[in-house]
This record gives C-alpha cells, sequence and structure tokens, in this order.
C-alpha cells in the first residue's frame, strides 16, 4: 500500500470517528431531554396528584353536605322545622310520649324488644301519642354511617305511612335484623331494604326503595339528628313525657320490660 493510500485511510478512519462522536453526542443530548421532560412531567403529575388528593380530602363528603343543605326534603307525615317533628298516634290522644333512639343502639333495641309492641297497642289505642326523635351519634363514636343511613331510611318508610314507619322501627330493632354496635349493617341499602321486606306496607315498594338508594331523605335525617343534639338528652334509649324522664321504678334506666314500662307510664299519664 502506498503512503498517499495509508494517510487517506487514516484520513477516513478519522472522518468516520468524528462523524460517530457527533451522533453519539446528538443522541445523548435527546437523552437528557427527554429524561428531564420526563422527570418534570412526573414531578408535575405528583404535585397535580397531591393536589387532587389534598382537594378530595377537603372535599365534604355525602353525609357532610347533607348536613349543610339548605334545601330539605321532608318526608310526608311530619311537621315542624325541616319536618324534624315526627309524632305518631291519634289526635285525641292528650299526652305525648318522647322517644329518643339510635338506630344503632343495643339498648334501643333491647327496649324495643321488650317494650315495643307494647307502645304500638298503646298508641293505637290512643293511650298517647309518640314523638320520636332519631339519634346518629354511634356513627361518631363507632365510626361508620349507619345510624344515618338507618334514619334516613325511617325517613323513606314515614313517607309511606306513619305505620310503616313504626313497624320498619321495630324490625330494625329486632332479634332478626339488628347488628351488634360495631356492625355497621345499616350502612348498606341493601340490608335496609332486605329489612323493609319484612314489612308489608314496604315489602317490594319501589317508591321506599328508590328513596333509600338515592338518599332522598338523607338531609332531613341530618337536621333530625342536629335536633337531638340540642335537646339536652345524652343517651338513648330516653323516655320522656312532660319533660320528666320515664325510667324503671327505683332506676334513672328506661323500663327494659312490659310490666316496668306500664307502670311507668301509667304514673306518668296521671301526673
Amino acid at each position: 500500500m502506498s503512503k498517499r493510500n495509508s494517510q487517506a485511510n487514516k484520513a477516513a478512519a478519522r472522518e468516520r470517528l468524528r462523524a460517530e462522536r457527533e451522533r453519539q453526542a446528538k443522541k445523548d443530548k435527546t437523552r437528557k431531554q427527554v429524561v428531564v421532560a420526563v422527570s418534570v412531567v412526573a414531578a408535575l403529575a405528583v404535585v397535580g396528584g397531591i393536589s387532587y388528593g389534598v382537594m378530595q380530602l377537603n372535599k365534604p363528603d355525602a353525609w357532610e353536605a347533607a348536613a349543610d343543605a339548605k334545601n330539605v326534603t321532608a318526608p310526608k307525615n311530619t311537621s315542624g322545622k325541616d319536618g324534624t317533628t315526627v309524632v305518631v298516634g291519634k289526635s285525641s290522644a292528650k299526652k305525648t310520649l318522647e322517644l329518643y333512639e339510635d338506630s344503632r343502639c343495643p339498648v334501643c333495641a333491647t327496649f324495643e324488644q321488650g317494650v315495643g309492641e307494647t307502645v304500638s297497642k298503646d298508641v293505637e289505642a290512643g293511650k298517647y301519642k309518640v314523638q320520636y326523635v332519631g339519634a346518629t351519634f354511634i356513627d361518631n363514636t363507632d365510626n361508620g354511617e349507619g345510624s344515618k343511613n338507618a334514619l334516613s331510611a325511617l325517613g323513606a318508610a314515614l313517607d309511606v305511612s306513619p305505620e310503616a314507619f313504626m313497624e320498619y322501627k321495630a324490625a330494625l330493632y329486632s332479634a332478626e335484623f339488628h347488628p351488634e354496635e360495631s356492625d355497621d349493617k345499616f350502612a348498606k341499602d341493601s340490608y335496609l331494604i332486605e329489612v323493609a321486606n319484612s314489612v308489608d306496607a314496604l315489602k317490594g315498594n319501589k317508591d321506599f326503595q328508590k328513596n333509600v338508594e338515592d338518599g332522598t331523605y338523607d338531609a332531613w335525617a341530618m337536621k333530625m339528628s342536629k335536633a337531638f343534639d340540642s335537646s339536652g338528652v345524652q343517651g338513648t334509649p330516653t323516655l320522656k313525657m312532660g319533660d320528666k324522664k320515664i325510667t324503671a321504678e327505683g332506676s334513672e334506666n328506661a323500663p327494659m320490660t312490659a310490666d316496668e314500662f306500664t307502670k311507668a307510664i301509667d304514673k306518668a299519664l296521671k301526673a
């Protein structure tokens, strides 16, 4: 090989090497730009995700929104501000038994199972009326939504009739359907509808079911709960007549048997 060809070959090799280095440099620059762009997008996504998460955390849930609602749809058979006065019984009855209950309350279930039938018979006979005030404080202490959801469903039953309301309340507290306090079964609409199917007036009742599933009376339930909170009553079940608590003889607690209740209510009616 001539000296001239050797030099030409070397020059060509140097040129190829230079060109390859330029191409590699361009690739490295492009890769860095992509990495930076991806990093920026990822960072923005993280920031956006955090911002969205913060917004979601600060956004009121459905029950908080219901509690703040300005327009309240009250069930039929109610009166007073936002329909929170619920009185069941004959208008001719001279006295009213105030009954304060929380649907998840196990002691309320014991009361209803032992005394509920007597109350229903007394109301039907016109012995007295019942004013019901629903509470939801167990949702706060045990975490959950069952007290609120059951109260809303009771509103849907009340919209059907006062009798359906009383029978549905009894069913919710029954040994068959009432869950343990720690079991938030009433939070499920499907379970509330299952319980309702044991009540003739509510069984297969599409309007009732739709009102439960749509949460038609959620805001009403929260207003009712607020009425309980402002009543000064500290626990459930609490029974009052003429601003005086009705308790079992020799006790500060509500009567838990039909006999105890009848003695206490007869005494209150005479007062």
